[in-house]
């Protein structure tokens, strides 16, 4: 992860200091990772990755792949120029007061406004996104990156009691809780891509979909691997 955050952070310095432009004639490949709650993609995703940089391995001149997930709050900060804790709402599917929002704004020279913050997140996926072999978790990666023609865009889905049952085991929840908790983060996540697409957009065009109850991280990944192969992406 250090080295795509380090180039990064690194062009985006020459950039400001006019030394440099980033463009980019073929974006990607990326593969975006969205995913309902209660379906785990951080260990399917490193396993993911572990196996394509097994494959680079053999062949000359290839870069190897890496993911991206909450880091990208500490890299919309340092481009914000605010502290993480000041946006991770954002990262928590969360909204500001609008009241509270206005008086800030007076308040607090080093204020950033909600668009201001949204745009930077937005500008920091697509960046990275756009250097290639990058997989994002979530984050609204699907419609951030749809228009990025190396690319794969892979949803987890599975049936609501099999996902409540999966958050009951993990954080020690009752089944009813876990059942609210699973509904509620599904809400906050829709509404989280909403915020950068708009309501009722075509955002919710994957290439594929996967069952997390019935099919296994492994056959998952083969399959992955495949569709990357046949759209040429490795």
């Amino acid at each position: 992860m250090s080295d795509i955050l380090f180039n990064y952070l690194n062009r985006r310095l020459k950039e400001a200091e006019g030394k440099e432009t980033a463009v980019f004639k073929n974006p990607g490949p990326v593969v975006t990772i969205s995913r309902q709650s209660g379906c785990s993609a951080r260990r399917l995703t490193r396993k993911l990755v572990e196996e394509l940089n097994q494959r680079a391995k053999k062949k000359e001149d290839s870069k190897d792949w890496d993911y991206i997930n909450k880091e990208l709050l500490e890299k919309a900060a340092r481009e914000l120029d605010v502290k993480p804790s000041e946006i991770a709402y954002v990262f928590k599917y969360q909204e500001r007061n609008a009241l509270g929002d206005i008086f800030a704004s007076y308040a607090n020279k080093y204020y950033k406004s909600e668009r201001k913050i949204r745009k930077t997140i937005a500008d920091v996926i697509k960046s990275i996104a756009a250097e290639g072999n990058i997989i994002v978790i979530g984050r609204a990666g699907v419609v951030l990156t749809k228009d990025i023609m190396q690319s794969l865009h892979i949803s987890l889905e599975a049936p609501l009691e099999w996902r409540s049952l999966m958050i009951s085991e993990r954080y020690n929840l009752s089944f009813s809780d876990a059942k609210k908790s699973v509904i509620e983060m599904d809400k906050k996540r829709e509404r989280f891509r909403e915020s950068f697409e708009g309501r009722n957009t075509d955002y919710t065009w994957f290439d594929v979909t996967f069952n997390r109850m019935s099919l296994t991280e492994n056959e998952i990944i083969t399959t992955i691997i495949k569709m990357m192969e046949t759209k040429k992406l490795i």
